[in-house]
């Protein structure tokens, strides 16, 4: 009888040893780079909020001369600034709602659905917000003009809801690229209509789509010069009226009304994010 002898088995060579552990290298330069970036687009916002607590005796408000809630307590103590807000603030509701209205089925189309014509009209929404706005005020202008439309409150309407609408379009549209269209159909198995499919399982994901292309279109209708510049009339928007109060100086109920649309936009803006988080969990 004879016996065999296994052959020795080659050990298996050692793994290397990595220096990579679970904690992210600290990147001091990176990090001191984005804190400078931060503090440089941080800056101009907080000297509004610091001067709408200066305490200054005239209208020249460039020079810190103590704390008071003086112009808190008195913010609308200029009637033609309050006015200018107030169709500001209206103008921007009334643009953020119908853009969003016609400019979420474009972005609906071009996310979902394949016809003639639709690199072109995708082609028409990047151009419309690459194109510079004094190009489309003045077309507006123009337009207005031939048509014999007096200027004014609506007319501003107008040319904001046709600078908005690529806005609500191409953001609706980016939210369809990560949209799953068997679940759709599974409801549509299941008995559900077109229309009640659409209400109960699509809109509900574009939801957040859509409401980011309408904060987005009320950021913008308060904020535009250049356009509502163009298309005004006699109207006078809150940036109209800082850029003409600028000439002798601005007042302080300035930074006041500049600091409470920022906070305001900054609630919004968090509620929307705190929304979206729920419906993701």
């Amino acid at each position: 009888m004879t016996t065999t002898t296994a052959a020795p088995v080659a050990a298996a060579p050692a793994a290397p040893r990595t220096r990579l552990t679970g904690r992210p290298r600290r990147r001091p330069a990176l990090t001191l780079y984005t804190a400078l970036v931060l503090a440089w687009l941080l800056l101009p916002i907080a000297v509004m909020i610091l001067f709408g607590f200066n305490d200054t005796g005239s209208k020249v408000n460039f020079t810190w001369q103590g704390f008071t809630l003086h112009w808190y307590r008195h913010l609308f103590a200029i009637p033609n600034l309050t006015s200018a807000l107030v169709n500001s603030l209206t103008i921007a509701l009334v643009v953020a709602v119908v853009a969003t209205l016609l400019g979420t089925p474009i972005g609906l189309a071009l996310g979902r659905y394949r016809f003639r014509g639709r690199s072109s009209v995708d082609l028409l929404m990047f151009a419309a917000i690459a194109a510079p706005e004094i190009a489309l005020g003045a077309a507006l202008l123009s337009l207005f003009i031939v048509l014999g439309v007096p200027r004014g409150y609506w007319t501003i309407v107008i040319a904001h809801v046709a600078f908005c609408i690529p806005y609500v379009a191409i953001t609706v549209r980016a939210r369809m690229a990560g949209h799953d269209p068997t679940l759709e159909e599974a409801a549509r198995d299941l008995g559900a209509g077109p229309w009640t499919a659409f209400r109960l399982v699509t809109l509900p994901m574009l939801l957040p789509g859509v409401a980011s292309g309408a904060l987005l279109c009320f950021a913008l209708s308060v904020d535009d010069y250049v356009i509502t510049s163009f298309n005004a009339g006699r109207t006078v928007t809150f940036p109209l009226w800082v850029y003409s109060a600028s000439r002798t100086g601005v007042p302080p109920q300035v930074n006041v009304m500049g600091t409470l649309i920022f906070v305001g936009g900054l609630i919004i803006a968090g509620a929307n994010v705190l929304f979206s988080r729920r419906r993701a969990a």
